[in-house]
């Protein structure tokens, strides 16, 4: 492999990171942005794993390769990145990436408030930015609708069964009460929430067939959502560490996550349509969230979410891989 040199630019969204390649990469071609993906998979993997894998990342790290939107309504494309390989859905990465886009000058600020369309490979993101003399102060995205997938799918687990609720917020998600396993969501127990993370993705993937009804390609378990409640409000608040890929830890509170969770929350009860969950992280950095009307995906009912988050510029970047570097694009401990 040839010397690389890969710029990024940086940021964090309520604690989580997200490298941003700034630069273009050789063209991504595709129609859509499901196209756009499977040829970043096939071509581009190199790239994914300089920037993600150890020494220049972590197998904690998240990224994403800029690319144009599928058509003219559109504002800017994205194929987000992490340890395992690619994502359909990022919610902290879209708030980075708008910030980023608004921030640079790639997209001018129109007020106080400045639309922005979004195409990711789950759909296409309304979101808006809030902008104060030239900074982003915050960005809210409308996700595409969110549905119940199942509810109270029993995993066995080497510490016993568990009961789990899967929904979807752009990608799929299993919540588990923390309560329910005798844990709080606290750095002291994040090692134990890696590892049932792991099994019970390993084990509902194993046993369940979990795919978008519309788009076959949009399927399994792509992160396991450990809440509790903190408050029962209003508003409701609850802390959640969510535990995706390959044990990768989201130290934001998730905003893909956020939008599955709402969809629970709707479909059970204890949030009324329109009321918002203000979501902590484990870290407790916040979003807030809500859902704001109903959708369908196929013949399933569904919702429209909202989620508002911050994202903050922590360095740019110019990595490269020297010839004869023998730990090529690197490597993953956890």
């Amino acid at each position: 492999m040839h010397e690389s040199r890969i710029r990024t630019v940086d940021y964090h969204t309520a604690g989580e990171p997200f490298r941003i390649v700034v630069e273009d990469v050789g063209g991504i071609p595709g129609a859509t942005i499901l196209d756009k993906r499977r040829y970043a998979a096939e071509h581009l993997d190199h790239i994914r794993k300089l920037l993600v894998f150890e020494p220049r990342g972590h197998a904690d790290m998240y990224g994403c390769f800029v690319v144009d939107p599928v058509d003219e309504d559109g504002d800017l494309g994205v194929l987000f990145f992490h340890n395992a390989g690619y994502s359909t859905a990022c919610g902290h990465g879209t708030i980075a990436l708008v910030t980023w886009a608004i921030e640079s000058g790639r997209i001018q600020a129109s007020g106080p408030e400045t639309r922005v369309m979004v195409d990711a490979p789950s759909g296409r993101l309304e979101t808006f930015a809030t902008v104060r003399e030239g900074d982003v102060v915050s960005v809210r995205f409308r996700n595409v609708p969110s549905f119940v997938f199942a509810t109270g799918v029993s995993v066995e687990t080497t510490g016993g069964s568990v009961s789990a609720d899967i929904a979807y917020g752009g990608a799929f998600y299993a919540s588990v009460d923390a309560t329910s396993l005798g844990l709080t969501v606290t750095p002291d127990n994040l090692t134990r929430f890696i590892s049932l993370g792991r099994e019970i993705k390993r084990t509902i993937e194993s046993e369940h067939e979990v795919i978008n009804p519309i788009e076959p390609e949009l399927r399994d378990v792509y992160g396991v959502i450990f809440h509790e409640t903190i408050d029962e409000g209003p508003p409701l608040v609850q802390r959640n560490v969510t535990v995706f890929a390959d044990g990768e830890v989201d130290r934001s509170p998730c905003g893909s996550g956020t939008s599955a969770r709402l969809a629970l929350l709707d479909h059970s009860g204890p949030l009324p349509r329109g009321s918002e969950l203000v979501h902590h992280s484990i870290i407790d950095t916040v979003f807030r969230g809500r859902v704001t009307g109903d959708a369908a995906v196929g013949a399933l009912p569904a919702v429209i979410t909202e989620v508002e988050g911050s994202a903050h510029r922590t360095g740019e970047h110019s990595f490269l891989l020297e010839p004869g570097d023998e730990l090529g694009p690197g490597f993953l401990l956890r």
